[in-house]
């Protein structure tokens, strides 16, 4: 305890003391947060990207959601008397939240970039089965950099299973417990513990069975790592899906947007399932979302289950109408 109290105590290094002296002079009294101009431009900032760009509506409520808990904090400390955000009237712009179909490449443009990433020197055939299961399990990156040896079914025929479990961040060494510069989370908005279970078909079965032979695994059991064994860098696999593009797209696609974002694999897969009927809920179960996201994200790729349903429906009714007016079928 007397440890703590001294280094509480002690003066912030020099460095720190600019950048201290910087925010004295350049911020607001705290007591400034109890007018509602001042909240309203606070909200609008949440609202902007450091580069002025208007940012996603779900990172504009990430950050809504955690200005209100130090607000209510402030609260119990004494500071305010009542949160003066819960009586403001605001709302955040609205923001294109729907994947743009035009950037979501085909089956076909999915197999040609993976075999692109597969061909490039160096790190590239190791980061086949990344993408690989972004697009065949719709998982997310910071899911495939955790993905263990014990979390794979991978039977010799048939469909396999991944029981996914967690993520791998990276969070800075001055952010971590341990001072590590990576982080293992739980899942994406589930529970401390929760597992999602992410079906696989065989052909993706044999690219991992065959990831597995050629690389093993690293010694906590990860399949995806580094050649110095560490987790997989997101600049890495960046710089690799980016050439992959160069080697794999028309002069054409290149210029579009087409898988131009790291996420566009899972974007591909999940649309894969839902043009080509996949209920919504399974989809989303899979995907580990709401139904609620995955529709309002994928809305421009449900026509075809619409139209399916529509379909569905228009026979149902002309069944039950030759049924109502005495034409029993089979009689």
């Amino acid at each position: 305890m007397g440890v703590q109290q001294e280094s509480l105590e002690c003066e912030p290094a020099e460095e720190w003391l600019h950048a201290l002296d910087w925010m004295k002079r350049n911020s607001l009294p705290v007591s400034s947060l109890a007018e509602s101009d001042v909240l309203r431009r606070a909200l609008d900032a949440m609202c902007r990207k450091l580069d002025g760009k208007v940012a996603a509506a779900q990172t504009a409520r990430r950050k809504r959601a955690a200005f209100n808990e130090a607000l209510n904090i402030a609260v119990e400390k004494g500071y305010f008397a009542e949160n003066s955000l819960k009586g403001l009237r605001w709302q955040a712009p609205a923001v294109n939240e729907e994947v743009d179909p035009a950037a979501v490449p085909h089956p076909a443009q999915v197999l040609r970039l993976l075999e692109a990433v597969a061909r490039q020197r160096g790190r590239g055939p190791h980061l086949e089965a990344f993408f690989g299961c972004m697009y065949f399990a719709a998982m997310r990156p910071a899911e495939v950099i955790h993905l263990r040896i014990e979390q794979c079914h991978l039977p010799k025929t048939g469909w396999g299973m991944l029981n996914l479990s967690g993520g791998v961040v990276t969070s800075g060494r001055e952010w971590t417990d341990d001072g590590e510069v990576h982080e293992v989370h739980s899942l994406k908005c589930r529970a401390v513990g929760a597992t999602r279970p992410a079906p696989i078909p065989p052909q993706f079965v044999r690219m991992l069975r065959a990831h597995v032979n050629r690389f093993d695994v690293a010694p906590d059991g990860r399949l995806l790592r580094n050649q110095a064994g560490n987790y997989v860098d997101a600049a890495a696999y960046g710089l690799t899906w980016a050439r992959a593009r160069e080697y794999a797209l028309t002069r054409t696609e290149r210029t579009s947007r087409l898988a131009k974002r790291l996420y566009d694999p899972r974007h591909a897969g999940i649309s894969f399932w839902l043009y080509f009927g996949v209920d919504p809920a399974e989809g989303a179960r899979r995907a580990g979302q709401s139904i609620e996201v995955l529709l309002r994200h994928y809305a421009k790729f449900l026509d075809g289950l619409r139209e399916q349903a529509n379909r569905l429906i228009e026979q149902s009714m002309n069944e039950w109408q030759r049924v109502s007016q005495g034409d029993v079928p089979g009689g």
